[in-house]
């Protein structure tokens, strides 16, 4: 195998004892893995992945080719990738990878088109690059396409955009919806991932400080939790009334950035919008004040403007870029805006990457049984893979749980009985 774009191979056996390390947390996708490698569900099928390169992934994509895909894989961010994870895909499972940690981003666009060279028949998005550049730069390719998958909530809402402009050309299973992803994956991985980024590349105390997050969503909601366990003082922002009432009945102050601008030591974005921390909030900001983004895409903190701001820029730290401003305050960016988590830690435990990257294995074999008959819209992760992943799951962990008497089953299906 000749067609690959890493670091250095050289990484390759560290990168596989992390791989199997991480292999342990995940007793589901291994089930899944041993099923593929005798059923052969994807047999012949061409997939391209774009996704972030890490131990997680790289046991997804191990179970991908047990059930016989032929896979490719890029990265989908450039601060994600972890070099010597690509180099063992490549060394030691003669698997494609173009990803390399810090690449700029001409690099990273000439990955992905390295992956779609490959023709996929089933594309795996973890923010919707792989598929919009496909419609905007590789339409020959489309009459090969069953369908997709995504994995992010950034990606789903590009998607679903897409669908609702008619301008999707085939079908997709958001990953990202199914209750053992966004439940578990959104909510305790991302709250822990990102506070452990945010220690990695600053070392601050986050007792005693004001922790700005910016969105209530399942990310939000994690890492507000995360950040009140170690002793922090938690600020929530939002632009929606429902789950800014669910943040003030959790018990955390809501307020507008510009009045958490005043009076935060540290932000998060975790919204997957744009300029949601913009020129006028960096302008009312405390001097030292942390900010980073753990949203997919580095757009939720306007850069640009702070480096119009700014007279001067020196990285500090690995991972933190402090913004002199005029008058004397010094603003301290965290991994370029980029996905903190990955950036400068690990992204998530790979205990709930299990069920995530479950998710992916089974709707891309959904996909391939069923992908002709649907239409060229965004589904929802079919209701019995996600409970049989969270049947999965609690096995593993050896929890058990009741099950209805038919009885039981009779009184529910039932509208005449009453009290």
């Amino acid at each position: 195998m000749s067609n690959y774009d890493i670091k250095d191979e050289k990484l390759a056996e560290g990168g596989r004892r992390r791989i199997e390390w991480a292999e342990r947390e995940m007793p589901v996708l291994r089930l899944i893995r041993e099923r593929f490698a005798k059923e052969r569900p994807l047999q012949g099928v061409r997939m391209s992945a774009c996704l972030h390169v890490t131990t997680e992934t790289a046991n997804l994509m191990k179970t991908l080719q047990a059930g016989g895909a032929d896979v490719v894989l890029t990265a989908s961010n450039p601060l994600s990738t972890q070099d010597d994870v690509a180099a063992s895909l490549v060394a030691h499972d003669e698997i494609p990878v173009f990803a390399i940690k810090g690449e700029d981003n001409v690099t990273y666009y000439k990955h992905i088109y390295a992956a779609l060279d490959h023709k996929p028949n089933i594309t795996m998005d973890d923010g919707a690059d792989l598929v919009s550049t496909m419609h905007k730069e590789r339409r020959d390719l489309i009459p090969n396409i069953i369908g997709g998958t995504e994995e992010t909530t950034t990606g789903v809402i590009r998607l679903r955009a897409m669908a609702a402009d008619k301008a999707l050309a085939f079908p997709i299973v958001a990953v990202n919806d199914a209750q053992t992803k966004h439940f578990f994956d959104n909510r305790y991985g991302t709250g822990q991932s990102t506070i452990d980024g945010i220690i990695r590349a600053t070392n601050v105390l986050l007792a005693g400080k004001t922790f700005v997050v910016a969105g209530y969503g399942w990310c939000g909601r994690g890492l507000a939790m995360r950040a009140r366990g170690m002793g922090a003082n938690v600020v929530i922002t939002e632009v929606d009334p429902l789950p800014a009432l669910e943040a003030v009945m959790d018990g955390f102050r809501v307020m507008p950035m510009m009045d958490a601008a005043k009076i935060g030591d540290i932000f998060c974005t975790v919204t997957g919008d744009i300029n949601v921390i913009d020129r006028v909030h960096f302008e009312n900001m405390k001097d030292g004040a942390i900010v980073s983004n753990s949203g997919h895409f580095n757009v939720e903190i306007n850069i640009p403007a702070l480096e119009e701001m700014a007279v001067s820029k020196k990285l500090v730290r690995p991972y933190v870029d402090q913004y002199e401003l005029k008058d004397g305050r010094r603003i301290n960016i965290l991994g370029e805006g980029r996905l903190i988590n990955l950036a400068s830690a690990e992204g998530h435990p790979a205990s709930v990457m299990d069920m995530s990257f479950a998710n992916q294995a089974l709707c891309a074999e959904y996909m391939v049984k069923h992908g002709k008959e649907l239409e060229k819209k965004v589904y929802s992760v079919p209701d019995e893979i996600d409970r049989e992943i969270a049947r999965l799951k609690l096995e593993a962990m050896d929890v058990k749980i009741d099950t209805l008497t038919p009885e039981q089953i009779a009184y529910l299906n039932s509208w005449e009985e009453g009290t």
